[in-house]
């Protein structure tokens, strides 16, 4: 299945804006973590390379302290390198748990389209719209987050 990136960019916001856009508490623990966070200088190069060849689509909110820990981070990825992130915030689970983990509306109809089950779920698409990896929740346990980004674009080309 193609990605339609230009209706993701239309339903998306840019993962600044995203950030920007949280309340508080959570706006404040998302900008400590970038602030805080030293990338990896080598993963940050290599993703320079491969910029304008791949999307990075996520799906995040503010309460998950996983998406507190990755999402600033892609933050900085977007930033150093100019690898393009959207984001799909503003996801609610459903409480109701009639057959669906997210309630939609608010949360936008991709979650099912994508099978967002864990959050943060960070997708990686060539400029084709071809899926070509994705994270769930959190990078392997021996990468930081740019490596595994680094490690999924290098695997395709």
């Amino acid at each position: 299945m193609l990605l339609d990136l230009s209706k993701i960019r239309r339903k998306t916001v840019s993962v600044a804006d995203y950030m920007n856009s949280l309340e508080e508490p959570f706006r404040e623990k998302f900008l400590k973590r970038r602030q805080a966070y030293q990338p990896d200088q080598e993963a940050m190069i290599r993703l320079r390379e491969s910029a304008g060849k791949y999307m990075i689509i996520v799906f995040s909110v503010g309460w998950c302290k996983d998406c507190a820990v990755n999402i600033p981070v892609l933050a900085l990825v977007n930033e150093a390198s100019g690898l393009e992130v959207r984001v799909f915030g503003g996801l609610k689970k459903d409480p109701l748990g009639q057959g669906r983990k997210w309630r939609i509306p608010p949360s936008p109809l991709e979650v099912e389209t994508f099978n967002v089950d864990k959050l943060p779920l960070i997708i990686i698409a060539d400029r084709e719209g071809t899926e070509i990896g994705r994270i769930d929740e959190k990078p392997a346990q021996q990468h930081t987050l740019e490596q595994e980004l680094c490690e999924i674009i290098a695997s395709k080309q």
